[in-house]
């Protein structure tokens, strides 16, 4: 075969022509902003294709010690991809904060209770009956919530209430769904169209549960770390910053 020929056969080929692709595992919380990101990224870079798992960041965090196929984790708890980086999971020098996590207290428009005037003490309230929040075995967010329940002297009071959700968005889905009478959730969640529209929501005290370092982390095995960097730098620069603070996160230093 002809020189030019087959290299005007190279140039054509399904293989040559693809678009490099990053697949990312991200904490539920994350929905509604990464997806924004993601959307502005792909609008800049028309070429990448970021395709985005979203889930407890506890259960990531087992699946890459098995070495899921992921390239980039997006975790709720910079102490998972700390202990990934500990354990050799990680491209040396990648592990990164992006954000400041935030609780707040969601209750149904239709609930008789204010979110807002007694606090968390509202899940007192005998009309609330089943409070959702994220498993605190392996979501950030479910052992935040008990933190602060515990902060406030109540947990002993609602624990007998709690519903646990697999993570932070299905906590937020029992109580949008009527499974739960108030839910303890992401406020970057509460912000969502659909949860503002059906309900009301007050942020808990940064105070009553341990300052949530939201960070990640780039996989040793991922397939395009040129790609994997430039996202993550896209999501720590100044447009990608403003998604967070958009959506409810505060930056790290605040």
């Amino acid at each position: 075969m002809r020189p030019a020929l087959l290299a005007a056969l190279l140039t054509l080929s399904p293989v040559a022509a693809r678009s490099a692709e990053l697949a990312v595992a991200a904490a539920s919380d994350l929905k509604f902003a990464m997806d924004e990101l993601v959307a502005d990224y792909q609008k800049r870079n028309p070429d990448a294709v970021v395709k985005v798992s979203y889930g407890s960041s506890g259960n990531f965090f087992a699946q890459l010690q098995q070495q899921a196929p992921f390239d980039v984790f997006f975790s709720a708890d910079f102490e998972y991809p700390r202990r990934l980086e500990a354990d050799g999971h990680t491209l040396p020098g990648t592990t990164f904060v992006y954000a400041i996590g935030r609780l707040a207290l969601w209750l149904p428009r239709a609930s008789p209770v204010d979110p807002g005037a007694p606090g968390l003490r509202a899940l007192l309230a005998p009309e609330i009956q089943k409070v959702a929040i994220a498993n605190p075995r392996h979501a950030p967010y479910g052992r935040a919530a008990e933190a602060a329940l515990r902060h406030f002297g109540i947990y002993d009071a609602v624990q007998p209430k709690l519903v646990l959700g697999e993570n932070v968005a299905q906590a937020a889905q029992f109580a949008q769904s009527g499974a739960a009478d108030a839910a303890l959730i992401a406020h970057s969640l509460a912000l969502a169209p659909a949860m503002q529209s059906g309900g009301r929501f007050s942020e808990v005290p940064l105070a009553s549960y341990p300052r949530m370092e939201q960070g990640g982390v780039i996989l040793k095995w991922a397939r395009d770390p040129a790609l994997a960097r430039a996202f993550r730098d896209f999501v720590q620069g100044k447009d990608g910053r403003a998604i967070l603070r958009r959506w409810g996160f505060l930056l790290p230093g605040e």
